[in-house]
């Protein structure tokens, strides 16, 4: 598959200061992510809160400008913010939110908010966009009786239904979803995926699925990155990382996931919290909480290098983390 997103080497600084007088701190949201998506194909990312997921994908649509780095849509960098050119582009490129109620205006109906894309961006005339609204409102499973109704009228589930029919009008290439089941709950969640995959399959959409639920990622995505306080530490297809993952803490995330028949006892317990991303530690940033860590770790930051075909690390000790899977 030809490649459709291109990242190479991402960052995004934020400042953060203490009271009115208190000097600037940077925080590195993002420090050199690279990472690449293919047309049809699924990214998932994942990582624990604040690990800068949500920013990343921010800035794979253009919406949060990097600092470093560049981002090739189809093989051409992406226009700068807010330029016709990056707005023409937008139209290729949609973003499905966490929160379905906040990402909708509850003034208009549901049939005026799937129908804005397309005004924005001058596709059709009012007939043709008329029918292209009721043809999304059927393909993401609502009734057409709910196309005058508001926001506040919807059920969680259905409200997300809504935001990615609002996603799907312009046709685009690319859907980035920020963590877009998580507050809905478990039984809804699985008609949301199944409806993303069906969709992705039926369009030939390729995806960049944002969670911390892994068990989504994994019934999902092809590929899945793992972030740790801004950089990926682990990359790799999906069924090669869960089954064998090689970093330390991909080892911890995937042992936390509860599966039918297996102890609890098995679980990898990460000790702390994660480092405070303005006081990042040097060296690896996961040594503080790694059991494997060396005075190499400490010292010496290490870089995401493909250790075997489709599979990436970003560890001093692969082999030994590795062997340490394996045995627990």
């Amino acid at each position: 598959m030809t490649v459709l997103l291109e990242a190479d080497n991402l960052v995004r600084i934020y400042s953060s200061r203490q009271g009115i007088l208190g000097k600037p701190t940077p925080i590195r949201a993002v420090d050199g992510v690279s990472l690449r998506v293919r047309h049809g194909e699924t990214l998932g990312i994942v990582g624990e809160s604040g690990s800068g997921k949500s920013t990343l994908g921010r800035m794979l649509l253009g919406v949060d400008p990097a600092q470093g780095g560049e981002v090739r849509y189809d093989g051409t960098p992406m226009p700068a913010p807010g330029t016709p050119a990056w707005r023409a582009l937008r139209a290729r490129m949609q973003m499905i939110y966490q929160d379905p109620l906040a990402a909708l205006d509850r003034r208009l109906t549901i049939a005026a908010q799937i129908a804005e894309p397309l005004e924005i961006h001058g596709i059709g005339d009012k007939p043709e966009q008329a029918e292209r609204v009721a043809d999304l409102i059927a393909s993401v499973g609502l009734r057409p009786d709910q196309a005058n109704r508001y926001p506040h009228e919807l059920s969680g589930g259905q409200r997300q239904r809504v935001v990615i029919a609002r996603a799907l009008a312009t046709r685009p290439d690319l859907l980035v979803c920020d963590e877009p089941v998580s507050a809905l709950d478990v039984s809804i969640q699985a008609q949301v995926v199944n409806l993303l995959r069906d969709l992705q399959q039926r369009n030939g959409l390729s995806m960049v699925f944002i969670s911390h639920d892994l068990k989504v990622v994994r019934n999902l995505c092809d590929r899945v990155a793992v972030m740790y306080l801004g950089r990926i530490v682990e990359e790799g297809a999906v069924e090669d990382l869960f089954a064998s993952p090689r970093h330390p803490y991909t080892q911890a995330l995937i042992s936390s996931v509860p599966q039918p028949g297996r102890p609890l006892d098995g679980r990898i317990i990460l000790q702390g919290e994660p480092p405070n991303p303005a006081s990042r530690p040097d060296g690896c940033a996961f040594h503080p909480r790694c059991v494997h860590a060396t005075a190499l770790c400490r010292g010496e930051t290490p870089v995401l290098r493909r250790n075997e075909p489709g599979h990436s690390t970003a560890c001093h000790l692969v082999d030994g983390a590795q062997s340490a899977s394996k045995a627990a």
